[in-house]
């Protein structure tokens, strides 16, 4: 049995959605003795024309919460498998994807990077534009310092690798798809960032990302996430969903819409400031009962995500109104 209890549930989980799940092993992490694996789970519709969501955490060792928060998903949608007439049906018109926990070294060793030192957000092939925040935005310095963004003429680690494959297979050959990466650590309040991190300019699919957001405001008034450019807070270099939107925008007739949930963590800290002097402790609640309401409450954006995805041709803009929200969007986000 492996020693990381978050491996240890997703295996569970694998065995209990047996007959229903697909599973592949992406690649394999060396941490010290340990050898851990990188699973890919999928269910739904595998018909390339069927749009697709990807959820996807665990790539900063030490927010534990992004993959606990997936693997609560996940099992939620395992148990009503067995009863839920609904969701086969939703099943039959969009296909998901997982991959809960993308850096078990760093997971296993307790820090944010991998077990190479490199943070896994800062080591794509992109260049930031204009100045970033010294350390935070990614450098080249030393391994020993964080968000180390590994050497220059070295490939991407391989669990970006194998993240980039996943992608690229069941995300990116689809007309449509979301991609959903969970993290923790930012603010007082939850967001959900979209790109570009590395630049200050608006995507082309910004009407996109305006729509789906006033779909969840319609559809949950009462909810409290912030919806942002990541850049409005801060750029990075080698920001790994900035690297795979820039290579779906190959084919402009293919929407891919990445998002990161970063929940705010400084909420946790600031109802418990003893928080502060643990690592686990900035980035998880350590509560029981904050944590069962964290487990709890992301699941409605969970679960709207894969139904936008699977009626995505019934809230994507086009043709006149689509150039009208893209100027509401880049109002709104990108002019004081």
């Amino acid at each position: 049995m492996h020693s990381l209890p978050e491996l240890r549930e997703l295996e569970r989980l694998i065995k209990l959605g047996r007959g229903h799940l697909e599973t592949h092993v992406a690649c394999e992490v060396q941490a010290g003795n340990q050898r851990f694996p990188v699973y890919q789970l999928s269910l739904g519709n595998p018909d390339k024309n069927a749009p697709a969501i990807g959820f996807f955490g665990g790539i900063h060792g030490l927010e534990r919460i992004g993959t606990q928060v997936l693997l609560c998903f996940l099992r939620g949608l395992i148990t009503r498998l067995s009863w839920d007439k609904s969701l086969h049906h939703l099943l039959q018109e969009v296909r998901l994807v997982f991959m809960p926990l993308l850096n078990p070294g760093g997971m296993a060793n307790n820090t944010r990077c991998n077990p190479h030192g490199v943070d896994l957000m800062r080591n794509a092939p992109i260049e930031a534009q204009g100045k970033v925040p010294f350390l935070l935005g990614g450098h080249r310095y030393s391994s020993r310092l964080p968000w180390y963004r590994g050497a220059p003429d070295a490939a991407m680690e391989i669990e970006n690798q194998a993240l980039c494959r996943v992608v690229t297979d069941e995300l990116l050959s689809r007309p449509f798809s979301i991609a959903l990466d969970c993290h923790s650590g930012f603010g007082l309040r939850d967001r959900v960032w979209f790109p570009h991190a590395h630049s200050v300019h608006p995507i082309a699919h910004l009407a996109d990302i305006l729509a789906l957001e006033e779909l969840f405001e319609q559809s949950h008034p009462n909810h409290r996430y912030l919806f942002e450019p990541q850049s409005l807070q801060y750029r990075t270099h080698g920001d790994i969903w900035d690297y795979l939107y820039l290579q779906a925008q190959q084919d402009p007739g293919k929407t891919f819409l990445p998002l990161t949930l970063e929940m705010g963590s400084w909420l946790w800290v600031k109802k418990n400031p003893r928080q502060l002097f643990s690592r686990h402790g900035m980035f998880n609640p350590t509560a029981q009962h904050r944590l069962q309401r964290v487990l709890r409450g992301h699941t409605v954006l969970l679960d709207f995500l894969m139904r936008a995805a699977c009626g995505h041709e019934n809230w994507l803009a086009t043709g006149p109104r689509r150039c009208r929200q893209q100027e509401r969007a880049v109002a709104r986000w990108y002019r004081p």
